[in-house]
């Protein structure tokens, strides 16, 4: 009798913690969901930060274009039309890949919205 008092006093102490574990702690809507105006202004800085981190890698990567073309052309200058050089041809694909990445990092600053403004992206007219 005592065991089964026991195992009934056991089963119903183990579904009741069960039960417990299974509710989450709710937090007010207010501290959990809506960001505050000190949330949102930290975003912002954030934001400005990225953006003007990125314009200074911008104008760094086209310096940087700049001088590797200058270069190419230098080096393809050296050359006749029988010699072509390998070098010529690994400064064009660095251009390239540098190209590229200036490319990338333009459309994906053109394309993100600025704080408080309508998306930068500009298209030239079509006539």
């Amino acid at each position: 009798m005592h065991r089964r008092l026991f195992s009934a006093s056991l089963l119903i102490l183990c579904a009741l913690a069960l039960f417990a574990s299974r509710q989450g702690t709710k937090f007010p809507r207010s501290l959990s969901q809506e960001p505050t105006q000190q949330d949102e202004r930290v975003r912002q800085e954030r934001e400005k930060a990225l953006n003007t981190r990125r314009q200074e890698d911008l104008k760094r990567d086209a310096g940087r274009l700049l001088e590797m073309a200058s270069e190419l052309k230098q080096d393809v200058d050296k050359t006749n039309e029988n010699i072509l050089s390998l070098d010529v041809i690994k400064k064009a694909e660095q251009i390239e890949k540098l190209a590229k990445s200036v490319k990338d990092k333009m459309k994906a600053q053109a394309l993100e919205p600025a704080p408080s403004a309508e998306p930068r992206l500009e298209r030239p007219p079509l006539f």
